[in-house]
């Protein structure tokens, strides 16, 4: 079955981004500590990661975060979703305005104007695809930005919500939460290792 899953990091203190996220500057002032686990090779990490970017069927993003990635200093044939683990799933861009040109252009990419629940739609069209492509299952994963995933969690448009919280207060920056509605989510699991808490839940 396909689920639309909701996955990003955040600090402890709820932000997803330190201060001053931009181009150029992808996660902020002192906010590339935050996905110190994706690289620091703890197994436990190691396998999380590996586990989440094998089961992404087609990749939700919003505007914001694309113009990170897409940058000249953004993804690369190193540095990207599952850049070593997967293949190149589809990516869905939720965006008033497409751009111009794609640097990435060797990604598949859509750009979605006409809001989040159509995206969510269109990328699970693909993921149900993919799953009778290749006989297993595989998600929708929406991969951030925070104000796209905390809305998305308080519309209830999400069936699983992958947290991954560092140990890492950043003081400010772009929060996960702000003005979200009042939500009960089922704790599955969590998995604790020196650089993140890993917890999985249920929206219902």
């Amino acid at each position: 079955m396909t689920r639309i899953v909701a996955d990003i990091t955040m600090s402890l203190d709820g932000f997803v981004t330190g201060p001053n996220a931009g181009p150029g500057n992808g996660l902020g002032d002192g906010g590339e500590a935050l996905h110190r686990w994706v690289f620091a090779g703890d197994p436990e990490d190691d396998r999380i990661l590996k586990d989440g970017t094998e089961r992404s069927g087609a990749v939700i993003m919003g505007r914001s975060l694309f113009d990170v990635i897409d940058a000249p200093d953004g993804w690369s044939d190193d540095l990207g979703y599952g850049a070593h683990e997967v293949g190149r799933p589809p990516f869905f861009v939720v965006t008033s305005t497409p751009p111009a040109e794609v640097r990435l252009s060797g990604l598949d990419w859509t750009f979605v104007t006409t809001g989040l629940a159509d995206a969510i739609d269109q990328a699970r069209e693909k993921a149900e695809a993919a799953s009778a492509a290749s006989g297993r299952d595989v998600d929708v994963v929406l991969m951030g930005g925070g104000a796209l995933i905390g809305s998305a969690v308080s519309a209830g448009l999400v069936d699983v919500f992958s947290l991954h919280v560092s140990p890492l207060i950043l003081g400010g920056g772009t929060p996960l939460f702000e003005g979200a509605a009042r939500r009960e989510l089922v704790q599955r699991s969590v998995v604790v290792t020196p650089y993140a808490t890993h917890i999985t839940y249920e929206v219902p």
